[in-house]
């Protein structure tokens, strides 16, 4: 009878991804008995996990430990973005905690939901292997298919999480037959085993092979909102609540690129000739197409979510950019987006109408005259994520459109340029509402909660710190890359 040997395990390497997972269920077996005016206990139960999960991430800095026979690893590009992935998390559940007990959501629930994603998150960032990225997108994309529709009261929250789930559902279709088919083609779903197999050349040319690339392209194509793989992103972004649509925003492009990258870069060098081409299409497409769409919504969300697939087109750009300056600007890129957008969201969820549903551009007429320093606030937003110094847009955009130049790709850095000029556009009308029209009658109270307020606070430190002295990040996202191999 033949011995099966479990694969050797490193609970240092997973221990961030323990933590968080048990904190999840910490904070829903405790939710059963606490009463919902009692949620803050469930948020600081949840912050404390996260921040648990944040020290053992970072204490594996340096390190490269591996689990479950070399299908995760805990590395330095892990840590990198890792700390980003918890951070995200932990803002969510500041900016989630007034809402959820305005709203009378089920706490536990909703904030197990949050680290549940978190650990999906973290498993996208370790993984070395085809089927742990399933599982990691798995995990990720699943909680937030039920978090989108939170909102049970509401059919709008009903129908982004249907479309959510449909779509979603369909492109991980993509990644898992992309998935069988490279198994198929060489043998293994593990990056090191897969970019040993075409190194030796006689693979390339495989059409089982390519189109087992380009699947399992378009499967990350839809989780990261990239035209045309974008139709579900303004629905679900309007109809979901508020608090989950800046989460979501931001979380599945940080994970998710952090896995795109490393798959790319540890298992298909040999293929760069042919995703590259394929990128390069999909990051002119997404910043056109994303910009002229933002350019004509009334609804702040659906025109931030417009903005994101846009902003996933300027990531796209340092990856198609590849070497160290093009990842190095694409884990920059990743950090100043996602500080900027959350802060934006933030002052959205304060001054949206009727109960979070109606997010018009009408409801920030005259925000100045009311709350004078978040209009403030949402105006640096605006003008980082349009890509205006001295703000962190700036000097995200500046080392994309670099390391595509340095790269040879001066057509991408010259419509990226053209298409941010278009942004400037849609990002200065709401700056103008809030300074050059009146308030409009029954507008939402100038007081802000102090969670909210927190985080716009946090967001602007960061979202200035990186437009003028960038060099922290930068040098860390450096270091990490060390790591890739």
């Amino acid at each position: 009878m033949p011995v099966i040997t479990p694969p050797a395990v490193d609970l240092v390497a997973i221990l961030p991804l323990i933590i968080v997972s048990l904190s999840a269920m910490v904070v829903l077996i405790v939710g059963l008995f606490v009463r919902h005016e009692q949620s803050a206990v469930l948020s600081a139960l949840s912050l404390f996990g996260t921040g648990a999960a944040i020290v053992a991430t970072v204490a594996l800095w340096g390190q490269n430990r591996v689990a479950y026979g070399g299908a995760i690893v805990a590395d330095s590009y892990f840590v990198f973005f890792g700390s980003v992935c918890l951070g995200i998390v932990a803002l969510a559940i500041v900016l989630s905690s007034e809402f959820v007990s305005r709203e009378g959501f089920p706490a536990g629930e909703y904030y197990a939901l949050l680290l549940f994603t978190g650990a999906g998150m973290l498993i996208l960032a370790a993984s070395r292997d085809l089927i742990v990225v399933l599982i990691g997108l798995e995990v990720l994309s699943i909680s937030l298919y039920v978090l989108a529709g939170f909102a049970r009261e509401r059919l709008t929250s009903e129908e982004a999480a249907i479309k959510y789930f449909l779509l979603g559902a369909f492109s991980l279709s993509f990644l898992v037959y992309g998935t069988a088919l490279m198994y198929g083609a060489t043998g293994s779903t593990q990056f090191a085993a897969i970019a040993a197999a075409l190194a030796q050349g006689s693979l390339l040319s495989n059409p089982l092979l390519l189109v087992a690339c380009g699947l399992i392209l378009v499967g990350f194509a839809f989780k990261l909102s990239l035209v045309p793989f974008h139709m579900w992103t303004p629905d679900v972004y309007e109809g979901a609540p508020t608090s989950i649509t800046a989460f979501m925003s931001v979380a599945t492009k940080a994970a998710v690129f952090a896995a795109l990258l490393r798959l790319l870069t540890e298992a298909l060098p040999a293929l760069r000739g042919d995703w590259a081409n394929v990128l390069w299409g999909l990051a002119i497409l997404s910043m056109i197409l994303g910009n002229f769409a933002a350019v004509t919504q009334r609804n702040v969300k659906r025109m931030l979510a417009y903005s994101g697939v846009a902003q996933a087109g300027y990531m796209l750009v340092a990856v198609v950019a590849g070497g160290t300056a093009g990842r190095n600007a694409l884990m920059f890129y990743v950090a100043a987006y996602a500080v900027t957008n959350l802060g934006a969201f933030a002052i959205v969820q304060a001054f949206s109408g009727k109960s979070d549903e109606d997010t018009n551009l009408l409801d920030f007429d005259g925000l100045a005259s009311r709350n004078p320093l978040m209009a403030g606030a949402m105006a640096i937003f605006m003008l980082s994520l349009a890509g205006i110094p001295p703000t962190a847009g700036f000097m995200a955009k500046l080392y994309a459109f670099g390391a595509a130049i340095q790269g040879g790709y001066l057509d991408l850095a010259i419509i990226g340029v053209l298409t941010s000029a278009v942004a400037t556009f849609y990002y200065l009308k709401l700056i103008a509402a809030m300074y050059m029209r009146p308030s409009r009658d029954g507008a939402v109270s100038a007081r802000v909660p102090v969670s909210l307020a927190l985080i716009v606070i946090v967001a602007l430190i960061f979202t200035i710190q990186m437009g003028i002295l960038p060099t922290f990040p930068l040098n860390a996202a450096q270091s990490s890359l060390i790591a890739l191999h």
